[in-house]
């Protein structure tokens, strides 16, 4: 049976957020095409009413092919962290003009300007150019940081009782990865484009903030401990992590006392009609994994 509407592409798929983004769809009603180096990951999307494409950024002579009769087209940035992200990137928008897709959405983060001091900034905003020289109809949709990311880090802090930080009084303002995923889904399947979109949580938080939501749902203290940059690096490697870790670890907090990650915006709501999950409701839904 054929669907009415726009035909939408999401790239990535093997990932847990283009995964979700074509369930979203799919449960729309949506005409969506899932795109994946492995079509071997995605099958069960294929069971689901999904048509199925392989999709390989670093192989350009594929994609105006692989992106042929698609509407409109999500790109999830690649998880390729090295100086070939931003061709894999560029090969993609050059592959959607070519096969004459109408409008490209594309995950990016806040703030990715020159004089971030997050490392991998400069692919994303080398992304966005490229897309804006592109001429084509687009959606920039800059995600701040996972709340996910916070299930990883808080077991060890609840474990020790303290919280080193170089994050000062900044805030960031989490968001859950299903939050990004509906709003990606919202910016694909609407009738026009949003232009450059900062998709956020619904709260900026200090990282006194955060601990004291970790304590307060687990009952163990957690004692705040600022520290300079160089003290944090030297900690950071006192603890036998490898320089490039150490480097990205500073670079983060230091992206957040500079108040690079702490807009609020509305934008998960305005794109998918609901409102993004408080940091504290996705940890008490997680408690479990917080130890």
């Amino acid at each position: 049976m054929s669907i009415d509407g726009p035909r939408l592409m999401v790239s990535g798929t093997g990932g847990h957020l283009g995964r979700r983004v074509v369930e979203l769809l799919l449960e729309k009603g949506q005409d969506v095409v899932a795109g994946s180096r492995d079509i071997g990951r995605i099958a069960d999307l294929g069971a689901r009413g999904a048509e199925l494409r392989g999709v390989d950024f670093a192989d350009p002579a594929s994609l105006p092919e692989a992106f042929a009769g698609i509407d409109r087209l999500l790109v999830i940035s690649t998880d390729v962290l090295d100086e070939n992200r931003v061709r894999f990137h560029a090969n993609a928008v050059a592959a959607a003009v070519a096969a004459g897709v109408g409008r490209i959405v594309y995950t990016s983060m806040a703030n990715p300007e020159p004089g971030s001091p997050i490392p991998f900034a400069p692919d994303h905003y080398r992304t966005e150019e490229a897309i804006r020289a592109s001429g084509m109809s687009h959606t920039i949709l800059r995600n701040t940081w996972y709340t996910e990311n916070l299930v990883q880090s808080l077991p060890q802090v609840l474990a020790s009782g303290r919280w080193v930080t170089a994050a000062g009084e900044g805030r960031v303002a989490h968001v859950t990865r299903e939050d990004c995923a509906q709003a990606a889904a919202g910016a694909l399947a609407a009738a026009d484009a949003k232009g450059v979109l900062t998709v956020t949580g619904p709260a900026a938080l200090t990282t006194a903030e955060l601990a004291a939501i970790a304590s307060d749902l687990t009952g163990r203290p957690v004692a705040v401990v600022n520290v300079s940059d160089a003290e944090y690096a030297a900690g950071l490697r006192a603890a036998q992590l490898p320089e490039p870790v150490v480097q990205l670890i500073v670079a983060f907090d230091a992206n957040t006392r500079a108040g690079r990650i702490g807009e609020v915006t509305d934008a998960v709501e305005a794109l998918s009609g609901r409102k993004p999950q408080p940091v504290r409701d996705f940890l008490a839904a997680n408690r479990a994994a917080l130890g």
